[in-house]
């Protein structure tokens, strides 16, 4: 089944719980900077594996040690409840990496 798009109003609180993320161009939008790029890999690789178990995946870039990504749901045309949890599950690898 695939998940609909969410209200602006349902966005904006769940935006709330999760810091760093912001809405750019209809996506949710976060930028990663690492010690390095090693360090950056290794999150993408760690963000890869939780995507692909959720079957949801993210479109992002990697320079040396910044990686940055965008979420939205294609076939809804916007965000979803599976975006925001994404984003969590990112947040939380990011957070490990520290």
């Amino acid at each position: 089944m695939n998940p609909s798009k969410i209200s602006e109003q349902d966005i904006a609180t769940k935006l709330k719980d999760l810091a760093g993320w912001s809405i750019d161009h209809g996506n949710l939008h976060r930028a990663f900077e690492f010690k390095d790029f090693s360090q950056a890999f290794g999150f993408m690789t760690q963000v890869a594996l939780a995507a692909e178990s959720m079957g949801h995946h993210p479109d992002w870039s990697n320079a040396w040690n910044k990686v940055v990504i965008d979420l939205s749901t294609h076939s809804a045309g916007g965000l979803t409840s599976n975006d925001f949890e994404l984003a969590g599950k990112i947040q939380k690898i990011f957070d490990h990496q520290k």
